[in-house]
């Protein structure tokens, strides 16, 4: 990894034997800055189109935190409901090129997941996770609300469920309330159970008949069709509530204890 990496992070994929690999990484426990959400939707969407992949992997580099979900150096940096929406449409644009690639996309969740990475979780056709994998909705807690990854969570686990996680900004859930709520398809105990069982399920879509896969993610994605303006129209909210002082100072104290 180069010292650019490091610092800025990485969107990165590679192709092998059908499986396309995306792979994402930020220093600041893989949060989602604009620019990775933008690469991020883009290899989607590229490989969605692309014949020789039969199946996509969506993963993030290193052993701990799946994905922290919204960059707060970033959101600190808004100072308009423009660069607002800007900002928060990236992670529409993400979940709707998961929604709309024509491949299943498998997530592979070794460890927490907080705020969009719970969306992308959600967002993905089967998600397979270790033990370690807590999630949590915390939007609410800084000000936001989780407007635009709510759908998917919804769509996902219900509105029971996504309301409690929405509501209890706060509290954790562990991988076995995920799992019972059916936001993770299987939970492993190590990641190297976790790792088998992706391997596995990829292996085994790579050798099915494309045609058949298209067809039933179109099914099981029904109803979404309007997605592409609801996603939006979330973002704009979340990039107005962003700026208000009570945002503001809790992102602030969100910082320090990190």
């Amino acid at each position: 990894m180069s010292i650019k990496e490091i610092q800025e992070g990485y969107v990165k994929s590679e192709i092998h034997n059908g499986v396309t690999t995306i792979e994402f990484f930020h220093p600041q426990s893989n949060s989602l800055p604009g620019k990775i959400l933008e690469e991020m939707a883009k290899e989607i969407h590229f490989a969605g189109t692309h014949t020789e992949t039969k199946v996509i992997v969506l993963k993030s580099a290193g052993e701990k935190a799946f994905c922290a979900g919204a960059s707060f150096d970033e959101l600190l940096q808004i100072k308009n409901e423009k660069e607002g929406l800007h900002f928060f449409s990236g992670f529409a644009h993400v979940i709707n090129a998961m929604r709309k690639c024509p491949k299943f996309i498998i997530a592979r969740v070794q460890g927490k997941c907080v705020g969009g990475g719970v969306g992308l979780a959600a967002a993905a056709d089967y998600a397979i996770a270790t033990e370690k994998a807590d999630i949590k909705l915390s939007e609410l807690a800084v000000g936001i609300g989780p407007f635009v990854v709510g759908p998917a969570v919804e769509r996902k686990i219900g509105v029971a469920a996504f309301s409690a996680l929405a509501i209890d900004a706060a509290m954790w859930r562990n991988s076995d309330w995920a799992k019972k709520k059916g936001l993770f398809a299987e939970v492993h105990p190590d990641i190297a159970g976790m790792d088998e069982s992706v391997e596995r399920l990829a292996f085994s879509l790579s050798h099915s008949s494309p045609q058949a896969m298209e067809e039933l993610k179109k099914i099981t994605w029904k109803g979404t069709e309007h997605w592409d303006t609801l996603l939006i129209e979330r973002a704009s909210i979340s990039g107005r509530l962003v700026l208000n002082s009570f945002t503001r100072n809790a992102i602030e104290k969100f910082k320090v204890k990190a």
